[in-house]
């Protein structure tokens, strides 16, 4: 079995020696470039398992490798690497596309961790043909509430026919919210059972996802019908109109 193939798109040429060696260490092969156009070149030539990209590059910016990758490539796991004080790009990149953040400065400790849980969870996906570690399911199960259609086998999620297209981890979060109808759940319960993360101070990424989401299932986001808000908790799916 080949190892998982990371691109790492960072402009510090210290950063980038250092975090790949930790990575190639771990057992995984990876490529390095440094700016924007170098980034679309690369994931052109071999698409990636994962996609780590930094905000700050010359050419242009991460942000908008975020947003042509994600016009191109749905189901790629793209990661944005962020200065702790940039809270504004961690918000930005995750409306853009990306799937996930990681804070500058980080331990290389802490990446491989996040790397590692974010690999296996796809390696997971792929190998069960749909069905992961979220919720026991059956290999062929199909969820359907009012028009809202997800195929497990396929990976497809459909809204009143239409073939929508969602991001790993939306898929992952709308998966888990309908396997678990009308029970409301914790943004940290979230980020747990969904990004298999336990660190504190991602609430954002939660909103973010869910925001994201609404867009592409809901008729109306601001005024959801499946994934609800609840007041001081969370969100949960809505197993039921409720006129």
């Amino acid at each position: 079995m080949n190892n998982p193939n990371i691109l790492l798109v960072e402009d510090d040429v210290e950063l980038a020696r250092l975090v790949s060696g930790r990575l190639r260490d771990s057992g995984y092969d990876v490529r390095v470039v440094g700016s924007g156009p170098d980034a679309i070149d690369a994931v052109q030539i071999q698409l990636p398992d994962l996609l780590l990209l930094d905000v700050m590059l010359p050419g242009f910016d991460g942000l908008e490798v975020c947003r042509r990758v994600r016009a191109q490539h749905p189901l790629l796991y793209i990661v944005m690497l962020t200065a702790r004080t940039d809270e504004i790009d961690r918000i930005v990149g995750l409306e853009v596309g990306a799937d996930d953040y990681i804070t500058k400065p980080f331990s290389l400790q802490e990446l491989v961790a996040r790397v590692r849980s974010i690999l296996r969870r796809i390696r997971l996906t792929q190998e069960s043909g749909g069905a992961n570690t979220l919720a026991k399911t059956t290999p062929n199960e199909i969820l359907q509430f009012d028009g809202l259609y997800l195929d497990l086998t396929r990976r497809e999620v459909r809204k009143d026919g239409q073939l929508l297209h969602l991001t790993v981890r939306e898929f992952d979060l709308l998966l888990f919210l309908m396997q678990n109808p009308d029970r409301p759940f914790t943004r940290g319960q979230l980020l747990e059972k969904v990004w298999d993360i336990r660190y504190e101070g991602y609430d954002r990424t939660v909103d973010s996802h869910v925001q994201r989401l609404r867009t592409k299932i809901e008729r109306d986001s601001e005024n959801p019908r499946y994934v609800r808000t609840v007041w001081g908790l969370g969100y949960k799916f809505q197993s039921k109109d409720e006129e």
